[in-house]
């Protein structure tokens, strides 16, 4: 065994079967990121590319069984929280996160993953938000949502406010409110061909990345994203460098999207281990002193859009 142990994820999301999200998006991500993910499955949905159909969710208690066991057992050096399923699974995740609160936390706040035997839709939404609000954002490090789902979730706890009017700027000193301590919205702003992504942190500071924009549909770009800062951040990565670095990897594996059915497209998680397009016969080339070239020289320390295939790394 390799004394030279990955860190590991704990990563809590839904069962996706295409793999394009959820916890099979998460474990790609964090291995490609040089990270070991483990799982705890909030619910297993019924999916294909095209739309949801249906889903079991996970009772909490069974939930909680599966996230102590990793903990009780391994290293794990930072947590992803994705798709929790209901208001028990969250108040459920919420406990776990206040017994490692050494643990940096990302929170991506995926759609509600809804059973077809589910009662009122919006009460459930309204019991999600008000747990997710009061337990899990407060502990959160960094808290990462598209604009649009940045007002939507301000408009669920706004009274008199008109949120769906608000810019990236105003909705990320709400969510700050809450008690994050990071928040990345996604989508804040368009600039040409430009889709900006924007951090806000403490004492008003703000970080801008950029994404070129890819004319396909994902499915798991928001996974993938998340699942990057927390591989990063479980490297010992500042939060503003973790992001910066996972957004470089998110626009690589956007670029390499592809579509395996007949609806949204997946990010290429794996886009540095495919063909980077050199002559098969460069791994022979020599030197000018003769010597074999190394075709590995280099490699799995690169960074990501610097001409090598590896992903960004620490």
């Amino acid at each position: 065994m390799s004394i030279h142990a990955p860190p590991t994820i704990l990563t809590f999301s839904a069962s996706d079967p295409t793999g394009a999200g959820g916890v099979l998006a998460d474990a790609l991500t964090c291995a490609s990121m040089g990270c070991h993910a483990a799982c705890a499955i909030t619910a297993v949905a019924v999916q294909d590319s095209t739309s949801n159909e249906d889903a079991l969710l996970i009772d909490d208690e069974w939930l909680d069984d599966q996230a102590r066991a990793v903990l009780q057992d391994m290293p794990v050096s930072a947590i992803k929280v994705g798709a929790v399923g209901s208001s028990d699974n969250a108040q459920a995740i919420a406990e776990i996160l206040s017994d490692y609160p050494e643990l940096p936390v990302v929170f991506d706040p995926l759609p509600a993953v809804r059973a077809s035997s589910s009662g009122s839709q919006e009460q459930a939404d309204a019991e999600l938000m008000t747990v997710l609000r009061e337990l899990i954002v407060p502990q959160t490090t960094v808290l990462t949502l598209s604009l649009e789902q940045a007002r939507r979730w301000l408009a669920l706890a706004a009274d008199d406010e008109a949120p769906e009017d608000w810019d990236a700027g105003r909705c990320a000193h709400e969510l700050l409110e809450w008690g994050a301590q990071f928040v990345l919205i996604t989508s804040a702003e368009t600039v040409g061909q430009l889709i900006v992504n924007r951090l806000y942190g403490p004492d008003q500071s703000v970080q801008n990345e950029s994404i070129e924009h890819v004319d396909l549909r994902f499915r798991g770009a928001g996974d993938t994203l998340s699942a990057a800062i927390a591989a990063l951040l479980a490297q010992g990565i500042e939060v503003g460098d973790a992001v910066r670095e996972a957004n470089e990897f998110l626009a690589q594996a956007l670029a390499g999207g592809f579509r395996l059915g007949m609806g949204d497209a997946m990010p290429d998680r794996l886009f540095w281990a495919g063909d980077d397009g050199s002559d098969e016969s460069a791994a022979d080339e020599t030197t000018e002193d003769g010597d074999t070239e190394d075709p590995g020289a280099g490699g799995p320390d690169e960074r990501a859009g610097d001409g090598t295939s590896r992903p960004p790394r620490a």
